[in-house]
């Protein structure tokens, strides 16, 4: 049983009536090799536990249980859930759930596991993968790594450095959690339907330690916000968009904390931001 055949594919929508969901990011992935590459950055051992989120009829999954411990397979979809029931029929170390990841305790699937033994993966959807990648990074899901597909503009902004164009706030708040490692970049082609963009596989490695300390978490993220939120104006001007400041305290800030108020926020570091944020902190 070759998943990834579009003759496959074909007859698995013939029989079940199956139709592509624009508004769920519906795409299949039809290379092999891509599959291949994919499960092997993922680095999947024997004791391992795998999420999978959107697993579409099982391509990556059926590869990934031949590895690891036991996957767990969250799809939205109600209609891939009799196709998913066919094509890993016999795999008795797989679970499907029909669940939207979004409202999902993700934590709670995998509590009693050790944080080194849980990988999770996804191919998700374009118009939510930042939502779903800051859930699972927000509420503290305890994995070794998320080896996931993404739009590759997307995967870009999350490896991009300080000084470039693609870097803004998704960036730090990504590796603010996560060091980013790119598995490969993959065409259009490679699915069935042919999205609009190409894609990109990163594998984020949870950082043990975070890259900075912080007085208070949330309201880091809320300067790194607030910096990006008008690119092209300095940060004494763009981070008076935060609530309880002023355009002095905010210079007040900066200066404590050794930054220039007429530097621009693409050309801070994590360290940096941080340092602003725990001089905001004690002004507010």
């Amino acid at each position: 049983m070759k998943l990834y055949e579009t003759s496959y594919i074909k007859d698995i929508r013939n029989r079940y009536g199956f139709r592509f969901s624009k508004s769920l990011g519906q795409n299949f992935l039809t290379d092999k090799s891509i599959i291949d590459e994919i499960i092997e950055g993922a680095d999947i051992g024997p004791e391992d536990t795998v999420i999978e989120i959107g697993p579409g009829i099982g391509v990556i999954t059926r590869e990934a249980a031949r590895l690891a411990k036991r996957v767990i397979a969250v799809e939205i979809d109600k209609n891939l859930i009799p196709i998913l029931d066919e094509t890993l029929a016999g795999l008795d170390n797989v679970k499907i759930i029909n669940e939207d990841i979004l409202k999902l305790d993700t934590k709670q699937l995998v509590s009693g596991e050790k944080p080194e033994n849980i990988k999770i993966m996804g191919n998700l959807p374009y118009y939510i993968t930042t939502p779903i990648i800051m859930k699972l990074l927000e509420e503290g899901v305890k994995a070794e790594s998320i080896t996931i597909m993404m739009q590759k503009e997307v995967a870009d902004r999350i490896r991009a450095l300080p000084g470039t164009k693609a870097y803004g706030a998704l960036s730090v708040a990504v590796q603010y959690y996560c060091t980013a490692e790119k598995i490969l970049d993959v065409p259009r082609s490679a699915f069935v339907p042919q999205p609009n963009v190409d894609s990109a596989v990163l594998r984020l490695f949870m950082r043990r330690e975070k890259p900075a300390a912080l007085t208070d978490e949330k309201l880091f993220f809320k300067c790194v916000k607030a910096g990006f939120s008008q690119r092209r104006k300095t940060l004494l001007n763009s981070m008076q968009v935060l609530k309880g400041t002023d355009r002095d305290l905010i210079r007040d800030s900066l200066e404590a904390a050794g930054i220039d108020p007429a530097r621009r926020a693409e050309t801070l570091t994590i360290e940096e931001f941080a340092k602003i944020a725990n001089e905001v902190d004690k002004r507010l």
